[in-house]
């Protein structure tokens, strides 16, 4: 789960290796960088409501980047891959989604692992996660029955660019 030259931090996305770093340091980093989107919310906040339930700007330029933030954040697991692009780990993968500014949310683990029969109830927790950040978030099923969220900003906030 690589370091972003912008920040020093990226979260995890589901598509990365497996962090072999510390864990204790990989939670440090991960509540850090979480108290700073809340708190970016808090400042830019010029509406109506709750300031920490609404996605500021910065999150709409980068939604897979705020997404994977908010579920690594609530402790949820993120899927991982191995170089070869063997998945090694069950979890949410994030990625960007057919709409400008929408981001897919699937539940991936690597073959046998039943993560296609845990995915109802771990995506159900991710969808009430993202809500209470704020994101539109509603679960599908698509091809071969598998579901996925369909994450987008929340109405009024418009689409600007993918994450």
């Amino acid at each position: 789960m690589g370091a972003s030259q912008e920040t020093g931090f990226e979260p995890a996305t589901g598509d990365g290796q497996p962090d072999t770093g510390p864990r204790d340091a990989r939670a440090g980093a991960v509540r850090t960088a979480f108290e700073g989107m809340l708190q970016i919310r808090r400042l830019t906040h010029t509406g109506p409501g709750d300031p920490e339930g609404t996605p500021a700007q910065w999150e709409l330029h980068r939604p897979v980047r705020a997404v994977a933030l908010a579920l690594e954040a609530a402790s949820i697991p993120a899927s991982a891959v191995r170089v070869s692009g063997e998945r090694t780990a069950s979890g949410y993968r994030v990625c960007a989604g057919e709409r400008s500014g929408s981001v897919r949310v699937e539940w991936v683990g690597p073959p046998g692992s039943g993560a296609a029969h845990d995915e109802e109830e771990a995506l159900s927790g991710c969808v009430a996660v993202l809500r209470r950040l704020g994101w539109t978030a509603l679960l599908y099923r698509g091809p071969r029955r598998r579901r996925f969220i369909e994450v987008e900003p929340p109405a009024g906030a418009g689409r600007v660019g993918l994450g």
